[in-house]
Order: structure tokens, then sequence, then C-alpha cells
């Protein structure tokens, strides 16, 4: 049985830029670095290539708030730490 996560490819400058969105946002509500954000979201939690960039569509229709929120929520039921 294959545990990994399933992960998409970012494929146009609107999800790149959503991605980057999320990212520097979440870092802003957590009052620490970009940098930080983005290794946590893009290393062994696999957030960033299993979450946000697959779930553009659904998410870039929503507020910031609401999207930093469901972020940091799903982050913490998967023990991710910035």
């Amino acid at each position: 049985m294959d545990d990994r996560i399933p992960t998409a490819d970012i494929r146009n400058t609107d999800e790149l830029e959503f991605a980057i969105f999320c990212v520097e946002n979440l870092a802003a509500r957590l009052h620490v670095e970009p940098e930080r954000v983005y290794r946590a979201l893009s290393g062994e939690s696999g957030l960033l290539q299993g979450y946000i960039v697959p779930s553009y569509d659904t998410l870039h229709t929503q507020g910031k708030d609401y999207i930093v929120d469901e972020l940091l929520e799903l982050m913490e039921q998967r023990g991710v730490r910035v």
C-alpha cells in the first residue's frame, strides 16, 4: 500500500501566485519569516504540493482570513510546526 501524499505541480502563474499568497499570509499571521512557513509547507508535511496547489480552484475563491484559518487548522491537525 502506498502511503505517500498525492502531489500536484504548479501549472501556471495563478497557482504560483496563490502559493506565494498563502505562504506570505500565514507568515504574517504567525509573525515569522515567510521562508520558515515555506519550509514547513513544502517539507515533510507536503501541504504545499499535496493540498494548497491541488485545492487552488476551490481555495482561491475564498477570502484571505478563511484561507489562512483553513491552513492553520490543517497544519495543527497534521502537527506541522513553523
